[in-house]
């Protein structure tokens, strides 16, 4: 129930399509100081949804049709984008497109050139605003290039505005950057959500085993009309029962062991991934994640795994790792920014997930002894996730979209 709330809060734009993510680079020249030449890639779906690409509304969009829009993605996109220097904006001008492939779709690349009216100083602001009042969730990676100096941020409509050092980046600035990012990433990741919470659920209670008696065997009487009686020995199934966990330290530290091995796992297939050592497709990942997702909730329900909890965290972490990794693709960075990124992100992905476990545990703890928690909550509740869960795994899988439910579930 308080999944369906918090859903039914979203913003309309947040549910109206997938979140977004765009890549700016800028590179000075080496020939003249007044120019930074730019890259920026924007998701097709992105621009299709701000000012419509898909001309004849069959869901494919041709480079045909990015052609024939060409001038209002130009006319959109650059006036979100301000660079100062010194206090003096730096005018741009488009000088290009061509359409580019990502792990996660079709991206829609321009090229520009920033013209300053002096040379470029050490020192610039980059406001950035695509997308601000359509997708509260959307971010914008940026990166300058000046020489063998490279400086980052991650960008969007809570924080447009980044000072970037050319000659001294701020490698402590970058590393906050990447963890704020971090954070909203778990926080606005529905999927990671709902696996974490079916793990946790069954954390404050233990599932005892009742023997019948007997020793697990029965004798029933059965009447047979035509041959008399006859007695027939059935096997009985064992059956069990939810009971609340009598101490919470044990039950804390059994919460310990499934957040550290899911971040074990997780840990080693984000840097994977970002150093480029590992590279699965985007439609198996995603899937995966639905799939971990399903059979998480169903072992709250059939329990198969049931002491060892950590374990399925643990297999599954791999596969979110993978994950994870898509928010940090396309960062071209040298080692000690990227070591900046990645270990500022990786930090607010444990802080997105264990402000999780904070919020929750305290809460679940008290409400372990209640009828409510045990049938509501975990039975209940973790049949919605795997009805959720599903749904995305059919999308995701067989890119079949079901209709209605991204517009209520976001994908």
């Amino acid at each position: 129930m308080l999944f369906i709330l918090a859903a039914a809060l979203l913003p309309l734009s947040a549910v109206a399509h997938k979140e977004s993510d765009a890549y700016l680079n800028l590179h000075t020249d080496a020939h003249n100081k007044h120019v930074l030449h730019g890259q920026w890639d924007i998701a097709l779906r992105d621009l299709d949804f701000a000012i419509g690409i898909d001309g004849n509304h069959d869901g494919a969009i041709t480079w045909g049709e990015v052609q024939a829009r060409r001038r209002a993605i130009e006319d959109y996109a650059l006036p979100q984008l301000a660079i100062k220097g010194d206090g003096l904006t730096c005018a741009t001008q488009a000088t290009g497109q061509e359409i580019d492939d990502h792990t996660d779709g079709a991206y829609d690349v321009i090229f520009f050139d920033a013209i300053c009216d002096k040379n470029i100083p050490s020192a610039l602001t980059v406001v950035y605003h695509l997308m601000h009042n359509l997708d509260p969730y959307h971010r914008g990676i940026v990166t300058i290039h000046a020489g063998d100096k490279i400086a980052g941020a991650v960008l969007g409509p809570s924080n447009p505005v980044a000072r970037l050092n050319l000659h001294e980046p701020d490698r402590w600035g970058e590393f906050k950057s990447f963890v704020v990012d971090g954070i909203w990433h778990i926080w606005t990741g529905i999927d990671h959500i709902l696996f974490l919470l079916s793990l946790l659920l069954p954390a404050v209670l233990i599932r005892n085993r009742l023997d019948p008696p007997g020793g697990g065997w029965r004798k029933t009487a059965v009447l047979a009309e035509s041959s008399g009686a006859m007695m027939l020995f059935a096997g009985q199934p064992r059956r069990y029962r939810w009971e609340a966990a009598p101490r919470f330290w044990p039950t804390f530290l059994e919460v310990i062991k499934v957040v550290s091995a899911f971040s074990l796992s997780h840990s080693v297939t984000l840097s994977l991934a970002v150093l480029g050592i590992v590279d699965l497709p985007s439609r198996l990942v995603e899937s995966g994640i639905a799939l971990s997702v399903m059979v998480a909730a169903l072992n709250n329900i059939f329990p198969v795994v049931n002491k060892r909890v950590w374990l399925i965290a643990f297999a599954f972490g791999f596969i979110h790792g993978l994950g994870f990794a898509s928010a940090l693709q396309g960062l071209q960075l040298p080692a000690g920014a990227m070591a900046a990124s990645l270990g500022g992100f990786s930090v607010g992905v444990e802080i997105g997930q264990e402000s999780i476990v904070i919020a929750f545990l305290p809460l679940a703890y008290l409400l372990r002894k209640t009828w409510f928690y045990r049938m509501a909550v975990l039975r209940w509740g973790s049949l919605l996730i795997v009805a959720i869960a599903s749904g995305w795994f059919v999308q995701r899988a067989f890119a079949i979209a079901i209709p209605g439910f991204s517009a209520i579930i976001p994908n």
